[in-house]
């Protein structure tokens, strides 16, 4: 029997999702088309990555270029920095308490991000278009894309990972729903005189949560959620006051602070397609999903996008945009956007109700949470690695075989 040819893959966008993608989908095998501008704003944020988004990158051969410069994650706090009734007691989740050295990394982007380029650009089954699409024409039996420069591309799937306001996700005529939060995320990276011993740390307040995450040496990375108002007078102080209130948010546990240069402001919201592949064009990263930054979710769950897609494609070689195709990657997804983005969007509710019955439930909750190791245990396996929770309860590997 003649072997089918394999299809040629666009991809749509150029940040971490849409180059990962198209690094997975050439090691995959498939001629791979990149449209997007390279980066040149640097970014000072940092990206936490759980160790099965690491597995995909060793297995793509960034991690060894990156991880000197990253911090492990062995131990996520929980902390209750609200002033209300109803408070609740310190979470503490601990990797060695489910046989892991460690959660994940959390790495610079402004090292994550050249080096995803780099690997991109010297990749023999990638042409990587440095502009930007125009217009789209999704075909029964191909997707076009033309581009800025003049040039058209074809493909028999494209993957939006164009972003939150997906142009991709737009021509597919995928619908969304959305909303807007009152929050702001103010992020910057702090020096501190105490050691975080690979803790990160997740203060919950009324106005959102306050996470810093480690870095290597005595640095850590933040994310503090607040109104957009007080977002912006925290970015105008001077590095003095600043570092004065973040250490004293911190409650003093990492010592003295002093906040390094680059500050930057990004007003949160939630934005969910109604399906999650249409026409040929198959969402991944924050084309198919934006949440709050709680609980190191974001591109954890995107790379699962790509991780999930690029199993069907394999599976549809000759034609992996075909419609039985985008409804096997749906009906893979759903289940996974839906509970993750439906649980931060319901704890960051919650944190910002001031009805008393929602601080009852998340202390309730927290606080089950921290005192019953079985529990806690369950939810550390589901964060890492979707269906190992189920699976060790049932009496299965605490680290269930993955696709490699």
């Amino acid at each position: 029997m003649e072997q089918q040819e394999t299809a040629r893959i666009l991809i749509a966008g150029t940040g971490p999702a849409g180059l990962i993608a198209a690094l997975a989908f050439a090691d995959a095998g498939f001629p791979v088309q990149l449209v997007g501008p390279e980066a040149s704003a640097p970014d000072g944020r940092t990206t936490a990555l759980m160790m099965p988004a690491l597995k995909v990158l060793e297995r793509l051969g960034v991690l060894q270029d990156i991880k000197p410069k990253a911090a492990p994650l062995k131990v996520m706090r929980i902390v209750d920095a609200t002033s209300r009734l109803i408070r609740s007691p310190v979470v503490t989740f601990r990797a060695s308490e489910i046989d892991e050295d460690q959660f994940g990394l959390n790495l610079p982007n402004s090292v994550f991000g050249p080096a995803l380029a780099g690997k991109v650009a010297s990749h023999p089954g990638i042409d990587w278009r440095r502009s930007m699409v125009e217009t789209w024409q999704l075909g029964a039996d191909e997707v076009a894309a033309v581009l800025s420069d003049g040039s058209e591309i074809g493909a028999a799937l494209a993957v939006a990972a164009d972003g939150r306001l997906s142009p991709a996700r737009e021509a597919a005529g995928i619908s969304t729903t959305a909303r807007a939060y009152p929050q702001a995320a103010l992020v910057f990276n702090f020096g501190h005189s105490r050691d975080h011993a690979f803790t990160s740390t997740e203060f919950h307040t009324e106005t959102g949560p306050f996470t810093q995450v480690p870095l290597p040496g005595n640095r850590s990375s933040l994310v503090w959620v607040v109104k957009p108002d007080t977002a912006r007078e925290l970015a105008a102080l001077d590095d003095g006051a600043l570092s004065m209130r973040v250490e004293r948010q911190m409650q003093s546990m990492l010592g003295r602070v002093t906040v390094e240069p680059g500050r930057q402001i990004y007003p949160l919201s939630t934005v969910t397609p109604l399906r999650f592949a249409r026409r040929r064009v198959a969402l991944v990263g924050e084309a198919a999903h934006v949440f709050p930054p709680i609980g190191a979710q974001g591109l954890n769950l995107g790379i699962r996008d790509i991780d999930d897609l690029i199993g069907i494609a394999e599976e549809n070689r000759g034609d992996p945009g075909a419609p039985e195709a985008l409804v096997a990657y749906d009906f893979k997804r759903r289940p996974d956007v839906l509970a993750r983005s439906s649980a931060v969007n319901l704890l960051n509710m919650s944190l910002l109700s001031d009805m008393l019955p929602a601080q009852m439930a998340r202390g309730a909750g927290l606080g089950v949470l921290g005192g019953f190791a079985p529990l806690r245990a369950f939810f550390m396996r589901e964060g890492l690695r979707p269906g190992s929770g189920f699976t060790a309860l049932a009496g299965g590997s605490k680290n269930p075989a993955r696709r490699q």
